[in-house]
C-alpha cells in the first residue's frame, strides 16, 4: 500500500483494503508490459513545420522624391491609403480640415505611430495640416515633430 491516495481511500471507508491489494499487484504487469512496448517500438520522428522568415521592410532607394501625395480624409478608413503611400517611402502630406474632430486625433495617433514604426517624422505645417516624411527624406524648416493630443493638435475639447 505504497500509493498515498489508495491509503486515503480506504481510511476514509471509500475502498476496501481487498481491492487495494489486488490493484497494486495488477499495477506492475501493467508497467512492465508498458515498458516493453516501448523498448520493441521505433520512436517516430515528430512532425516539423517549417520556420517562416521574416520579410524585410523594404526600404526605398535614396534617390530623389519623385511624387509627395496629398489626401484629404474624410473618414477614418481613409488611413489605408496614407499608410500604403507611406510604407512605400512616399511622402505623404494630410490635410484634416474635412474630417471630425474626433476622427482626425484618431488619424493622427494613427499616423504617429505609423511614422515612429518605419522611423519617419510627422510635422505639423498648420493646426489641420500634417506631413509624414520617410526616414531617407530630409525636410527644412523649422517646424517639430506634432504631439498626439488635442491641445498640441489644434483640435476643439468638445
Amino acid at each position: 500500500m505504497g500509493n498515498p491516495l489508495k491509503k486515503t481511500m480506504v481510511y476514509l471507508g471509500l475502498a476496501d483494503e481487498e481491492e487495494v491489494y489486488e490493484e497494486e499487484t495488477q499495477a506492475p504487469a501493467r508497467a512492465q508490459q508498458r515498458d516493453r512496448d516501448r523498448d520493441r517500438e521505433e520512436p517516430a520522428p515528430a512532425p516539423v513545420t517549417p520556420l517562416r522568415r521574416p520579410v524585410a521592410v523594404r526600404q526605398p532607394a535614396g534617390g530623389a522624391v519623385n511624387e509627395i501625395l496629398t489626401v484629404h480624409p474624410k473618414q477614418y478608413r481613409d488611413a489605408q491609403l496614407i499608410a500604403e503611400s507611406f510604407r512605400e517611402g512616399v511622402p505623404v502630406i494630410i490635410n484634416l480640415s474635412q474630417m471630425s474632430d474626433a476622427d482626425a486625433r484618431r488619424l493622427i495617433d494613427f499616423a504617429s505611430g505609423l511614422s515612429l514604426g518605419l522611423y519617419g517624422r510627422i510635422e505639423r505645417v498648420t493646426s489641420k495640416v500634417f506631413l509624414l516624411s520617410p526616414e531617407n527624406i530630409a525636410v527644412s524648416g523649422h517646424g517639430g515633430i506634432a504631439h498626439a493630443d488635442a491641445e498640441s493638435a489644434g483640435f476643439d475639447h468638445s
